[in-house]
């Protein structure tokens, strides 16, 4: 057993607060370094998007972390893509997390979507195992996807049906985002049947995590299964409607 699950089923046993567990799924392939269509201009963006995404997380760890409801409920996984896909956090309690820092995947180009949706539906199965062997309630996950591309993979439209399957027993939710004007509403759609993609206002990571932050404090002072509304409003603050 290594020292990560000793952590995370030590932690189940002294908090058994029922657990929101979200995973991150996020495009670091090279266009990610900057160069791309935001606004149908093709410019060499600065911050570079990476950066920016970079900061986005940041914000949205510490403002989990603050809260002192959400920081006994939120666990967090991040999965990163380019041409492949790889685990850059596994799921464990805000409180004990080391912020990561994503970087871009200049050796495997590509936008490997499918394999790392794939990856964090394996991530969040493995967790919801773990909280039901400890007996500890959990709300329906949440599922992240960032990109600014189109897929190079043949993997998504498989993985997209059992998605779909998820969110339409109420198991999954996800929140599909389009960074810049190359991103493939299309493919995303098909990870989001009740619910469109949307595509990020320029570069406001900031805005869309801040956002995000305040969307999981809502939740974990809500019921386990409780239908929570979200907050349109304040979704006019960082994406395209």
């Amino acid at each position: 057993m290594n020292d990560n699950l000793i952590i995370r089923q030590k932690d189940l046993i002294e908090n058994p607060t029922p657990r929101v567990a979200v995973c991150l799924v996020l495009d670091c392939s090279p266009s990610m370094g900057g160069e791309g269509y935001y606004g149908s201009v093709i410019q060499q963006t600065n911050p570079r998007p990476i950066d920016a995404l970079n900061e986005g997380v940041r914000c949205f760890f510490a403002a989990v972390k603050e809260d002192e409801i959400a920081k006994y409920s939120a666990e967090m996984a991040v999965v990163s893509f380019s041409g492949k896909a790889e685990i850059v956090l596994d799921f464990q309690s805000i409180e004990n997390v080391n912020i990561p820092i994503l970087e871009l995947e200049m050796k495997h180009g590509g936008t490997s979507i499918g394999k790392a949706v794939k990856l964090a539906l394996e991530l969040l199965d493995k967790r919801k195992n773990e909280y039901k062997e400890a007996g500890v309630d959990y709300y329906q996950p949440w599922l992240v996807l960032m990109t600014d591309g189109q897929p190079t993979d043949n993997t998504h439209e498989a993985i997209s049906k059992t998605i779909q399957e998820l969110i339409n027993t109420k198991k999954l939710t996800v929140f599909p985002i389009a960074i810049g004007d190359d991103a493939d509403m299309d493919v995303l759609s098909i990870f989001s049947p009740k619910r469109t993609p949307l595509k990020l206002k320029g570069l406001k990571f900031n805005e869309f995590f801040e956002w995000l932050s305040q969307s999981v404090s809502t939740t974990s002072q809500s019921m386990p299964g409780e239908d929570i509304p979200l907050d349109k409003e304040g979704i006019k603050g960082w994406a395209e409607l």
